[in-house]
């Protein structure tokens, strides 16, 4: 393994003022650093302004006109959700590359491939990490892999130096500064890249050996306004307890249905945080990650699309480690959740230039992804709370707050949305071969009270903590499996 790619004192400098302030100083409304602009700020506190004296000089109007509003976003979100997996079930929208053909692609044609391996306080995985790097059955003059550590991680680099690596595998050490966030780090590694063909992966993974050719072969095939190929992520520790069994259902449906019902409708893919296959040159041109957003993944997409490019669902597997402990995984889920909702506001500061370059379909559905699923998911504890009251005693005032043009759409998503959603989760267990999950889909309302804690712990982090990156733990007890015997659909 080499260690730092040999670099002046300016040049290192140089990449770090970039990785932080790169994307801030040349597209600065890109920015997350800025949680919101002021015509953001001052919509936001006049709508709080009308909310408080509407339940000061008008308490049940306005209560149930914002009813109303959450209810028509519940059905909104329910419809979309329904069309995007209706999209997603004949799985024409997948591009397959078969074994056959990755592997008759000519070595010499093959463009060359940086991978980044960002990884902080991990010294127990780094070792598999790179000896699953090691696997890629890709030619190794056109293979770098590079390890981006903290300087000051000085557990996890003795790890790294430790392990017998290729030559093509190096250790970039990432000058502690904040802030701590795994696309700052990208962005650094970034420099030191020489692919023409970037990808991420996280220290956990365990790709499919051949999914660097897949991706080759898929840009080749498909137009060249394709910036990214997402490769579909699974877990592969799924029947290890409820909560892992809830998480790769979750997975299941997302990556086997609902991006590929996304990819049908032209409209933007929010990335996966890892096996995202990325054209060099566009991602020089966008202004690769933004190191203030907590899913700089989920906003990468966004901009891809917002600028004219396209990202593919490739039908390759990376194997993850599904949270085994409810903790660790309100961690992170809650940062997922706060950084929808700052690339929702970051990608909303200019409206009718998103609506222009989006189109509205492709506009509102991005709304009810990256703002409907946490504001939903935190507005599930309150209607929960509600239903309760009203079970437990039927008080007048809430009563008063469901008339029956408000009880029945309520009532709809209670019933037909609930019945949907674990119809959904079933459907994507059964087709991507998961029948030992079946308990956790028809059981999933549960994982629901869990998405909803993070989720509101989520959106309260944005306001006093949000580009703080709450750190996942990988290699919890119990985590160690079998090679899955299958992969999903």
């Amino acid at each position: 393994m080499n260690d730092d790619p040999e670099a002046p004192d300016d040049r290192v400098a140089a990449a770090l003022h970039d990785a932080v302030h790169g994307l801030r100083e040349r597209h600065p409304e890109a920015s997350a650093a800025t949680v919101v602009v002021p015509w953001q700020r001052w919509t936001l506190i006049a709508l709080l302004a009308a909310l408080v004296a509407g339940a000061v000089f008008a308490r049940t109007g306005t209560l149930i006109t914002l009813t109303v509003v959450c209810t028509a976003a519940y059905v909104w979100t329910l419809v979309d959700r329904l069309i995007l997996f209706y999209r997603g079930l004949d799985g024409r929208s997948i591009v397959t590359v078969t074994d056959e053909d990755a592997l008759a692609a000519d070595d010499a044609a093959l463009p060359s491939y940086t991978i980044l391996v960002p990884a902080f306080h991990e010294p127990e995985v780094i070792a598999t990490v790179i000896a699953n790097m090691a696997e890629f059955r890709y030619p190794a003059d056109k293979l770098q892999v590079l390890l981006l550590l903290e300087a000051d991680d000085d557990a996890t680099l003795t790890a790294a130096r430790d392990v017998d690596a290729p030559d093509w595998v190096s250790i970039v050490e990432v000058p502690p500064a904040p802030p701590r966030t795994k696309p700052k780090a990208c962005n650094f590694g970034l420099h030191f890249a020489t692919g023409e063909i970037v990808t991420i992966y996280d220290a956990e993974d365990r790709p499919d050996p051949l999914q660097l050719r897949r991706a080759a072969v898929a840009f080749h095939r498909l137009p060249p306004e394709t910036a990214c190929v997402q490769a579909r992520l699974a877990f592969h520790n799924g029947s290890q307890n409820l909560l892992t069994a809830w998480f790769t259902a979750d997975y299941a449906l997302w990556f086997g249905f609902i991006l590929p019902g996304l990819m049908r409708g032209d409209a933007p893919i929010p990335l996966g945080g890892t096996s995202n296959h990325l054209r060099r040159t566009v991602l020089d041109r966008i202004g690769a990650w933004d190191p203030f957003n907590v899913t700089e993944d989920a906003d990468l997409g966004v901009r891809i699309a917002e600028s004219g490019y396209r990202t593919a669902v490739l039908d390759s597997v990376t194997w993850e480690e599904a949270n085994s402990d409810p903790i660790n995984w309100i961690r992170q889920r809650s940062r997922w959740y706060k950084g929808y909702l700052q690339t929702w506001l970051v990608h909303m500061r200019r409206p009718r230039h998103l609506w222009r370059e989006l189109g509205p379909r492709s506009f509102a559905r991005f709304t009810t992804l990256l703002a409907g699923t946490p504001l939903i998911a935190c507005l599930n504890m309150l209607f929960w709370l509600i239903t309760l009251a009203w079970l437990l005693g039927q008080p007048d005032a809430i009563h008063d707050q469901f008339p029956p043009y408000v009880y029945f759409p309520a009532l709809f998503c209670l019933v037909v949305g609930n019945t949907a959603v674990m119809y959904m989760n079933l459907v994507a267990c059964r087709e991507s071969r998961l029948t030992t999950l079946l308990l956790a889909a028809v059981t999933s309302p549960l994982y629901w009270i869990l998405m909803s804690i993070a989720a509101i712990k989520g959106t309260y982090q944005l306001i006093v903590k949000p580009s703080y990156w709450e750190k996942t733990f990988h290699g919890l007890p119990g985590t160690e499996t079998p090679e899955p015997a299958s992969a999903p659909r």
